[in-house]
């Protein structure tokens, strides 16, 4: 989203200035209650992927933030360099009573094309790329098997190019990225690039969402 020259405006606005960020810039990093699993999947800007696995029945909460490389605490700007090694990612937390890990498998490759290698639509670099990270050998297999199984149907014509990683760590992105697609409907971004995503993903899920997202 960054590189879309019409958005650089409202993205400096909110974000700053990278040297003058603190801790009370970013988002906390909640703990898991009781019961509740955490899943983390990356798919392209995180203001989409956040609002859509956030509409599945069982997701008790969202958060957007950064994972896959090495720095600690990135900035949103540094992540955007691609030198960090980090991609823009979501953290969900979620019962597994009432949604499985193959459930919320399943709906992070249909909440974005995962056959687009280090981009997804207008969005370039390695930070947008598709990836998969799991905690135990069952998620491994269980994403595996997900890629597996919608290759077969050719579903999107080309092969799946996601990623599929051991979990290491993930860092809350920054306050403003929080919830951003609900927060900001007027966006151009949003609109143009977000809504469409969300509103296939809704389609693909349907029997899986909210009561209050079923259209």
């Amino acid at each position: 989203m960054k590189r879309i020259i019409l958005f650089a405006a409202s993205v400096f606005l909110f974000a700053g200035c990278v040297n003058g960020q603190t801790s009370s810039d970013y988002a906390s990093l909640p703990q898991p209650k009781p019961g509740e699993q955490v899943a983390t999947f990356g798919g392209g800007c995180f203001w989409s992927m956040s609002e859509a696995m956030s509409e599945l029945k069982g997701v008790d909460k969202v958060v957007s933030g950064y994972a896959g490389g090495a720095k600690v605490r990135p900035s949103y700007e540094e992540v955007g360099t691609q030198e960090t090694g980090h991609a823009e990612v979501v953290q969900i937390y979620y019962d597994p009573k009432v949604i499985s890990f193959t459930t919320l498998a399943h709906a992070f490759f249909f909440a974005h094309n995962p056959t687009e290698l280090n981009y997804q639509g207008p969005d370039r670099g390695t930070d947008y790329r598709s990836i998969a990270f799991y905690r135990t050998p069952e998620e491994k297999a269980i994403l595996l098997n997900e890629i597996k199984k919608i290759d077969a149907t050719k579903h999107y014509g080309d092969p799946i190019v996601t990623q599929v990683v051991p979990f290491k760590a993930f860092y809350p992105a920054e306050k403003y990225h929080q919830g951003y697609y609900r927060l900001h409907p007027e966006s151009g971004y949003i609109q143009s690039v977000s809504v469409p995503k969300v509103e296939k993903f809704e389609q693909a899920m349907k029997a899986e969402l909210k009561p209050e997202f079923q259209k």
